[in-house]
C-alpha cells in the first residue's frame, strides 16, 4: 500500500473512548472522550446512500467509522473501505467494525486523500460517500480544538477532496456528500467536472429557517437534470427532540431516497 500517512500512534484505550448505541441500538459506536464525536451528518449520510447488494463503497475522511458502520447496517452485503488520516480514528474504526462483527466487510485504510486516489491500489468502486472538512481557511473562525481541527479544516481545500471522490468511482457511479449549505455552489462546480445528475436534498433545522446542511447526490458522467428535492426538516415546535421523519432516520426505520 502506498498511501501516505501519518507516524502510527498508540490506539485509544479504554479511558480514552466512549460507547454510544446508534440507530435505535443496531449499532455500537466506539468514539473519542474528547475530540470530534460523529452525529446528525453522519447519520444523515449513511441514509441517504442508496447502494445495492454487492456494490463496493468507499468514505473518504471516515473517522471512527460511524457512516461507514451505519452504511453496512442499512447497505447489506455491501463492501466497504473507508480511509482516515488519522491513525488514532482509523484504529478505532477497526475496534468498532469488529465490536459489530462487520470486520468481514469493512477495511480501514490508514491515508490522506490528498494523496489521490491512485495511491490506494484499489479498483473504481460503485459509491463513494464524504462528510469533508467544513472549512478551507482557519481563519475565517475560531480556532477548534485541537483534537478537532483535521475534522474541521481541510489543510488542501475541498477541491481535493471532491478529485479524491470523482476519480474513485467508476463511469455510472455514484458520489454522495454532506457539507454546509453555503458550500453548495463550490461542490456543484468542483463535482461537475466529471459528474452530473445533480440531486440536492436540503436539510433544515427547522420549517421556518434556512438550511445548514445540504446532501448533494451526483452520478460520475450522468447528464440528468438537477433536481432540487424536498428538505428534511430536523425539528418542529412540538418540543420532541426530531420531527417524525428526522426520527425514523436516526432510528435507522427509514431512508432518505433520491
Amino acid at each position: 500500500m502506498t498511501v501516505a500517512s501519518p507516524p502510527p500512534v498508540d490506539p485509544p484505550t479504554a479511558a480514552d473512548v466512549v460507547e454510544n448505541a446508534i440507530l435505535g441500538g443496531k449499532l455500537r459506536l466506539l468514539q473519542p472522550t474528547r475530540g470530534y464525536r460523529a452525529g446528525m451528518d453522519a447519520a444523515l449520510l449513511a441514509a441517504a446512500l442508496p447502494a445495492g447488494p454487492n456494490d463496493r463503497v468507499l468514505e473518504a475522511g471516515c473517522g471512527a467509522g460511524a457512516a461507514l458502520l451505519q452504511i453496512a447496517v442499512r447497505c447489506l452485503d455491501t463492501r466497504l473501505v473507508g480511509l482516515e488520516r488519522d491513525s488514532s480514528a482509523a484504529a478505532l474504526a477497526r475496534r468498532n467494525a469488529t465490536l459489530n462483527g462487520a470486520d468481514d466487510r469493512i477495511e480501514i485504510i490508514t491515508g490522506d486523500v490528498a494523496a489521490g486516489f491512485a495511491a490506494l491500489e484499489h479498483p473504481l468502486f460503485d459509491w463513494a460517500v464524504s462528510n469533508p472538512p467544513f472549512f478551507d481557511d482557519e481563519t475565517t473562525l475560531r480556532a477548534p480544538a485541537p483534537a478537532k481541527r483535521s475534522a474541521w479544516i481541510a489543510d488542501d481545500g475541498l477541491g481535493v477532496w471532491t478529485e479524491f471522490l470523482t476519480r474513485s468511482v467508476k463511469d455510472g457511479g455514484g458520489v454522495v456528500v454532506i457539507h454546509r449549505a453555503d458550500r453548495l455552489a463550490d461542490l456543484l462546480a468542483l463535482l461537475g467536472t466529471r459528474c452530473g445528475s445533480f440531486a440536492i436534498r436540503p436539510i433544515q433545522p427547522f420549517a421556518d429557517q434556512p438550511a445548514k446542511r445540504v446532501l448533494v447526490h451526483a452520478r460520475k458522467a450522468g447528464r440528468g437534470p438537477l433536481r432540487l428535492l424536498p428538505a428534511l426538516i430536523l425539528h418542529d415546535r412540538s418540543g420532541s427532540k426530531h420531527t417524525p421523519e428526522a426520527d425514523a432516520i436516526l432510528r435507522g426505520e427509514a431512508d432518505l431516497p433520491w
